[in-house]
């Protein structure tokens, strides 16, 4: 572990302005992927936002913008989601779950405009477990890992996580911006965007090493 940090720094940093959580798994080959962010904004704001990519299948695509903060800020609660995020052991597990209606969306560009798609219920319940010890980077740190659980559907067989790789981050302070990830320079993988409240975007395209940045061609 990264002499610097304490098993306190996985909690809130009260005084902080801007702190973010970020989870993410995918499979071995590429064809599953999963994001699940959220980000305190404001002493009493969030924002929260998620997405499941597999290849044949429409982008299953999150986003609360104006989450109430709770006494808890780990538990998100806004009009039709609701999310948990437990640390149950300090860099070493975590608890991501949610239950919500995600907009599907037949192309990631979709994801950049305003998201626009049929509701699709979905249901996270991911087990998120450290095989690395973490690493420092700007404003916080980030570590490897792997994930066990299932992402549930109304009408459609559950999708089992077994050991899959997980990457994750957390950063606090006043100039956190968006999480950049290294270019992919060939990618032609599963995508996974999104359009920020402040005007920045992520557009991520997923290799079997994980989430990249989508280089422009």
């Amino acid at each position: 572990m990264a002499a610097a940090l304490r098993p306190g720094d996985e909690r809130r940093h009260p005084g902080e302005p801007v702190e973010e959580w970020l989870f993410t798994c995918w499979s071995a080959d590429g064809e599953v992927g999963v994001v699940s962010g959220f980000r305190i904004v404001a002493p009493s704001r969030g924002w929260y936002w998620a997405a499941l990519a597999r290849r044949g299948h429409p982008l299953l695509h999150v986003t609360e913008w104006d989450v109430p903060l709770r006494a808890d800020p780990f538990l998100v609660k806004a009009a039709g989601l609701w999310a948990e995020h437990i640390c149950d052991e300090p860099f070493r597990q975590w608890t991501v779950s949610n239950e919500t209606f995600a907009s599907a969306l037949d192309h990631a560009d979709d994801a950049l405009d305003r998201a626009y798609g049929t509701p699709t219920a979905i249901a996270f319940d991911l087990e998120w477990y450290a095989d690395a010890e973490p690493q420092e980077i700007e404003h916080g740190y980030e570590q490897l890992g792997e994930v066990h659980g299932a992402i549930e559907f109304a009408s459609a067989p559950t999708l089992e996580l077994a050991a899959v790789p997980a990457w994750r981050s957390h950063r606090w302070g006043s100039a956190v911006q968006r999480m950049r990830r290294p270019p992919a320079l060939a990618h032609t993988g599963q995508r996974c965007a999104f359009a920020f409240p402040d005007g920045t975007t992520t557009d991520w395209v997923l290799t079997p090493a994980g989430w990249f940045e989508r280089a422009e061609t």
